[in-house]
């Protein structure tokens, strides 16, 4: 929906009509006019930031056909009015010059040249017959993303089961979400947040784990006040000093890697103090004796050995939670970027179980969803491993249902695939040898960016949809002009399980299509347009509607006239009368008997840890200026101000004996590469640790450093542990002259020494 903005009128509230408006978006998402009656033809367009999970309500100010600015919507009961800095200039991607607006194919000489779709589309096609034809239909592979829309997300995955049939299809929210998946799939049976946000009003205790809340998810902030304001104590478990965790009342500053043992002492303590609801445990949980019997070595004592934490402070952390008569526990990344981030994210819902922490208003857990589709994108069909509904591909009456949703005989239903580091690997052995690329830029976003690069080198032909040329499309031999989010309409899944809407607000510039329009053509010229009959978003979520019908993520009763209506519908919804599920587990659990899984862990160390050689821990993570691989912040005026490079976080102590200066540019480097940064010399971070942000490519990209190693679960990067050393550059250096340029102070309450002598 859109509404005239008419002179002297009040504020334009979303939902209520403006008789005066011949404005109309179709539910297609075809602009059918533009000859607005308000003032200079400005319009409002309603929808939702396309960065983080939070997906914040704002409203698209759009003018003569253009998107011109933006405001925060005061309706959205989520953000109530307020944005982030990435929000508020988003709006300046969509008519950004570096738009792609026609397709390129890269010729002879290694260049790209501007072509015609049909000749980029004849040249697809015929690549996708020769490399199947010759290798088999799983030599060519699909790569998605979860900043897409979900009806996009779960065309990618039936393109390409059903256009394709090839089983390699993966997503971006693997290096990112899985691990927080997997364990609450384990433990609940389902995944998704327990909890609405506005649960953590009336909580008691809040525990952060990996969660540098502050900068990452910045409204969210405004909720831990407001708790805090009622009294609610707030634990942040973080390696680094982080501006949220500066105001806690616990900071619990462990080694990267470490947080297992510490969320086993943490149960220890409430185990032995008596700090557990065993009601709770009896009646609504399996698993608990097991577990009882891994934690007792964990003392307080024992932890603080492998993790540094004093034991007092764990001591004092089960206190805090186990006194609380209503307590809540968020992470993000930070536990879950590891070789054993299952086991991590398992070990604080034992937390959770052992008090009675789930099930009621102000008690219970979630993970802080990084991408703004992050839950919607993992739900329906584009992971490796996963049908929609969150159905598992491997699972035979799930493969049935969906092969008579979408027409197809069972057996043409390929099996699972692997995750796209793997896939990276096969490409290597030869297995695939082309790729089709959306949303993702994997020499910023993969481990160990010099082996991406060689594997992007040796593929034998990639196609990337893009709106604009990413480091990765770099290496594409075709580039498809896409669309902005602005462009398209959809659905997406915010961090709560609430299903919203984005609104289209232009077309896209030039000759680019809206991406759901390229696949649908792409799957009609390799013969199978008739899987894929849609002439709208519309169609493809009423379809996606169909497919989740009985799944644990069910979104049969949402509409998109419900999500305007209610302002958004949480999952599960199983008939169009149902309202939605705001809290989940009030009565039980997703598993089949209703109980909840203690899962017990041990501790297990880093692929990589210190040594001698490389004596530094490095960990990496985001800035509040920039978003994922950077490719659509970094070219945002104010926010490149903000944050223009990247640095290296290290403690003063550190800086002192190297002889470092704030500012001055430093060598980080590991077993697989080295970048060039300037010295951010910071007291908020352990001595033992540096830090990265991760926005940027090469020849600065924190994944030239980073390991090239999965958790053997769930699939996801070790990001936030490996081994590294950083030295003074040799004066002579060329790299050495000047100054860094380190990021605006204040915003991320980063606090840097004014000197590191």
């Amino acid at each position: 929906m859109s509404q005239t903005i008419n002179p002297g009128k009040a504020n334009f509230i979303p939902g209520q009509v403006n008789e005066e408006k011949n404005f109309h978006l179709h539910s297609e998402g075809r602009v059918e006019t533009w000859n607005a009656s308000g003032e200079n033809g400005l319009t409002l367009v309603p929808t939702h930031c396309p960065y983080c999970g939070l997906q914040c309500g704002m409203n698209l100010k759009v003018q003569n056909g253009k998107v011109t600015g933006v405001e925060p919507r005061e309706d959205f009961p989520f953000n109530q009015g307020k944005m982030c800095p990435k929000g508020v200039t988003a709006y300046q991607q969509v008519n950004h010059p570096d738009r792609l607006t026609h397709p390129l194919i890269k010729d002879a000489s290694g260049q790209f040249r501007q072509a015609s779709w049909e000749e980029a589309y004849n040249l697809i096609i015929s690549k996708i017959k020769e490399i199947q034809g010759t290798y088999g239909k799983d030599a060519f592979a699909v790569y998605s993303g979860s900043s897409l829309t979900t009806e996009k997300t779960y065309l990618m995955g039936k393109f390409a089961r059903v256009a394709l049939q090839t089983r390699h299809v993966d997503y971006n929210g693997r290096l990112c979400m899985v691990a927080a998946a997997t364990a609450s799939n384990k433990a609940f049976g389902i995944d998704r947040a327990a909890n609405p946000w506005s649960d953590i009003l009336s909580t008691d205790c809040l525990l952060l784990a990996g969660s540098n809340t502050a900068e990452c998810h910045p409204i969210m902030t405004g909720y831990v006040w407001k708790a805090r304001d009622r009294g609610a104590k707030l634990i942040v478990v973080d390696p680094r000093q982080t501006p949220l965790a500066r105001t806690a009342d616990l900071h619990l500053d462990l080694r990267p890697g470490t947080d297992v043992p510490l969320a086993n002492a943490i149960l220890h303590v409430l185990i032995k103090e008596g700090m557990i609801d065993r009601e709770f445990i009896e009646k609504r949980t399996v698993g608990f004796e097991e577990t009882v019997k891994l934690v007792e070595k964990y003392t307080p004592e024992y932890a603080s050995q492998i993790t540094g934490v004093d034991p007092r402070k764990i001591v004092a952390a089960a206190r805090m939670w186990g006194q609380s008569r209503k307590a809540m526990l968020f992470h993000a990344r930070g536990i879950e970027h590891h070789t054993k981030g299952v086991d991590n994210v398992l070990s604080y819902i034992n937390i959770c179980l052992a008090t009675g922490q789930l099930g009621a208003e102000g008690k219970g857990y979630a993970t802080i969803t990084g991408q703004g589709n992050g839950q919607g994108g993992r739900e329906h069909g584009q992971k490796a491993d996963q049908l929609p509904g969150q159905r598992k591909i491997d699972d035979p009456a799930a493969r049935q249902y969906i092969s008579q949703v979408w027409g197809i005989d069972e057996k043409d239903m390929p099996q699972a695939g692997t995750s796209v580091v793997e896939m990276f690997d096969q490409i290597y052995r030869g297995e695939i040898r082309g790729m089709l690329t959306i949303c993702n830029n994997v020499m910023v976003s993969l481990p160990d960016v010099n082996w991406v690069r060689g594997a992007l080198e040796k593929l034998g032909f990639m196609v990337s949809i893009d709106f604009f040329l990413s480091e990765s499309c770099k290496y594409a031999d075709v580039v498809l002009p896409g669309s902005a989010w602005a462009e398209d309409e959809g659905t997406t899944t915010t961090v709560e399980g609430r299903v919203v809407k984005i609104n289209q607000a232009v077309m896209p510039p030039g000759e680019a299509k809206r991406d759901w329009e390229i696949i649908v053509e792409l799957a009609n010229l390799l013969g199978k347009g008739q899987y894929f009959p849609y002439h709208s978003p519309g169609d493809i979520f009423n379809e996606l509607r169909v497919a989740s019908k009985g799944g644990k993520a069910d979104y049969y009763g949402i509409t998109y006239e419900k999500i305007e209506k209610q302002n958004g519908v949480f999952w599960p919804c199983p008939t169009e009368e149902h309202t939605g599920t705001p809290r989940l587990f009030e009565e039980k659990f997703a598993h089949p008997d209703g109980k909840a899984r203690f899962i017990p862990s041990e501790y297990r160390e880093a692929t990589e840890m210190p040594d001698k050689q490389y004596p530094f821990y490095l960990t990496t993570g985001r800035t509040v200026y920039h978003f994922l691989s950077g490719n659509q912040t970094r070219r945002i005026g104010f926010l490149k101000e903000q944050a223009p490079e990247p640095w290296v976080e290290i403690h003063p102590l550190v800086a002192r004996r190297l002889e470092i200066s704030n500012g001055e540019r430093v060598k980080v480097y590991t077993r697989r590469g080295e970048v060039v940064l300037p010295a951010l010399v910071v007291s908020t971070i352990r001595p033992d640790t540096l830090f990265i942000p991760y926005h940027w490519g090469p020849p600065v990209a924190a994944n030239l450093l980073t390991v090239h190693a999965v958790d053997p679960v769930a699939k996801i990067p070790e990001y936030k542990a490996c081994a590294a050393m950083i030295e003074k550059l040799d004066p002579n250096d060329p790299r050495a002259q000047g100054k860094g340029q380190l990021p605006a102070q204040g915003e991320s309450g980063i606090r840097p020494e004014r000197s590191g002598k």
